[in-house]
């Protein structure tokens, strides 16, 4: 019913039909973003021509339900979860190895694997990170002797838990959560992950279980969105900044994104236009405006690139 009463209440609304392909100037105008550290706005929007290239390899490691290539149709060509990132980080001749982890394996299961991969494919070499939780839990945990990573970036990563987990894990219900759970489980998933993602694992048992390791620079990046008609978050933000009270990108909220070094909040973004998986329909309307895009992953990630080579990493 919540979801049902945000949709109506968003969509009925006048400021909704003025502002729907005008989210940046409302978010800028949030007092509460400029509390929250940096705000980028625009700085993301074309590819530069120049770009330092880092010393050492880029990790890349995907978040919860992520892949490397997802083939839909067999003899097809599949879908890349990283969209044209690996491809514009090699053009530049800057080494990226992707590690594919347990979709929604555990944190620990997750970091395991990582582990393991890193270790076989830098072979030796030291490593510049980007990716989550799972790291973490390697650098603090594991502590792996054969994985000497000298950074780890972090974007729009629930450090502190989502406030969406916990209103999914309340609307479920602890009676039916088992069922739920055993339904995963026979169409082949893991559900270890989502537990994992609420505010009280993440703050009472994950964060005081790992602090940093020693060494190691920590980066984080958060994103916030107002979404528009044709985005997917609309209930899933309302929800957040509801409980919250934080602007968020739809599934993560800034405060929880920041760990570290922060290195800015990303206006106008959602968590898939953070790794290239935009809504098409939104940009289209955004041209036809005039607006103009404001934000390209691609060039993003390469910058992310730029900033380690500017640190010596």
């Amino acid at each position: 019913m919540y979801i049902q009463r945000s949709l109506c209440a968003a969509v009925c609304r006048g400021p909704y039909q003025h502002r729907a392909f005008s989210t940046a100037r409302v978010l800028l105008n949030d007092p509460k973003l400029g509390d929250l550290g940096r705000v980028i706005e625009g700085e993301y929007a074309i590819i530069r021509e120049n770009y330092e290239k880092p010393k050492n390899p880029l990790i890349l490691a995907h978040g919860l339900l992520g892949f490397n290539e997802l083939r839909l149709v067999p003899n097809l060509p599949g879908v890349q979860y990283w969209r044209g990132i690996t491809e514009a980080l090699r053009e530049k001749d800057i080494e990226v190895i992707i590690a594919t982890v347990p979709p929604s394996g555990s944190i620990e299961a997750r970091a395991e694997k990582l582990s393991e991969i890193i270790a076989q494919k830098a072979a030796g070499k030291s490593v510049n990170i980007i990716a989550g939780l799972d790291s973490r839990y390697m650098l603090s945990q594991l502590k792996p002797t054969n994985v000497n990573a000298l950074s780890l970036t972090t974007i729009a990563t629930p450090h502190r838990g989502s406030a969406f987990a916990d209103y999914t894990f309340d609307l479920i219900g602890t009676t039916r959560l088992p069922r739920v759970f055993k339904a995963m489980e026979w169409f082949g998933f893991e559900h270890a992950a989502f537990p994992q993602l609420t505010r009280k694992y993440m703050q009472e048992n994950f964060n005081p279980k790992t602090p940093d390791r020693g060494g190691v620079r920590y980066y984080s990046y958060g994103a916030t969105l107002e979404p528009t008609l044709f985005s997917i978050f609309r209930p899933s933000h309302a929800i957040i900044k509801r409980m919250e009270g934080s602007p968020n990108d739809g599934l993560v909220s800034v405060a929880s994104s920041q760990w570290g070094e922060y290195k800015g909040t990303l206006v106008g973004v959602s968590h898939l236009d953070l790794i290239n998986w935009s809504n098409r329909m939104k940009w289209f309307f955004y041209s036809i405006t005039g607006q103009g895009r404001k934000f390209n992953a691609i060039a993003f990630y390469l910058d992310i690139a730029d900033m380690l080579a500017k640190e010596g990493l």
